[in-house]
Parts: C-alpha cells; structure tokens; sequence
C-alpha cells in the first residue's frame, strides 16, 4: 500500500497533508523492522505525511512485538503519539529497575490506550506474549 503524499501541489497551491484511502487491504506481508529497534519489533505503515522536520503532518502505523521483544530506551520526541493496544500485552517498563506494570490475564479486558503530549518520555517497553499496536503520531497547528 503506498501510504506516502506528496503535500506540495505543482502548480504552488497547497494540497490537503493527507490523501483518502478507503478500506485498504493490510497484507501480512507488509511488515518490516522498526528501524532503530530490535529485530521482534515491527511496523506497518497505513498512512505518513509526518515531517518531523517541518513538524507537520501525521503518521498512522500498526507496530507489532514478538513474544518477549523488549525497548531499550526511553523515547522522546516532538509530536503528539496515541497508541491503542489492538491484541496481546505491553508493558512499561521502570528504565532503572526493569521492573514492569501488570499484564492483563488472556481473555481479560487487554485495551489499553495512551495519549503521549510532544516531549512526553514514555518506555521502555517489553511484551510478555506479543501484541499488536495502533499509533497515530502528529503535530497540531502552534496556537501560541
């Protein structure tokens, strides 16, 4: 699924950040590594206009983790980030102990959702069984 665009129209008038997809096919085949992660962790992208550099524009992926993939780090960075737990077990992790929140029991209430503000530290994060995450990352309009 090509999932980038092109927000800069030829002929110098602005074209909305994002085009419409209507009910894509996501294909099993179209995972690959998280770059800058461990090998267990693994994104899909949907759709990305994201320009960190011009801090605009949005990104939504899938991100799936393999039994027992970990982070590594603390992640910080200057976008909004929603994440929703589809399927499995995240857990965040305390950087200094490594000790880690509970896991939902299987065939027990596993959604969990998170709303990270820009500059937000957030992880590290490990999965007990694997899971599959939804993550919308943007930036808003300065309203300064």
């Amino acid at each position: 699924m090509d999932t980038s665009y092109n927000s800069r129209a030829t002929s110098g008038e602005a074209r909305p950040l994002r085009r419409h997809i209507e009910m894509a096919s996501v294909s099993e085949e179209g995972w690959r590594a998280l770059e800058g992660f461990a090998d267990e962790i693994e994104v899909q992208l949907l759709a990305d206009d994201l320009d960190e550099s011009r801090k605009r524009g949005a990104r939504s992926r899938l991100v799936r983790f393999a039994p027992g993939a970990s982070t590594r780090h603390v992640l910080v960075h200057d976008y909004w980030e929603e994440v929703f737990v589809l399927s499995g077990d995240l857990l965040a992790r305390d950087g200094e102990s490594d000790s880690h929140s509970e896991a939902p029991e299987p065939g027990r209430n596993q959604y969990r959702y998170s709303c990270r503000p820009p500059g937000t530290p957030h992880g590290p994060f490990h999965s007990e069984r694997g899971c599959v995450l939804f993550e919308v990352q943007y930036f808003l309009p300065d309203h300064r």
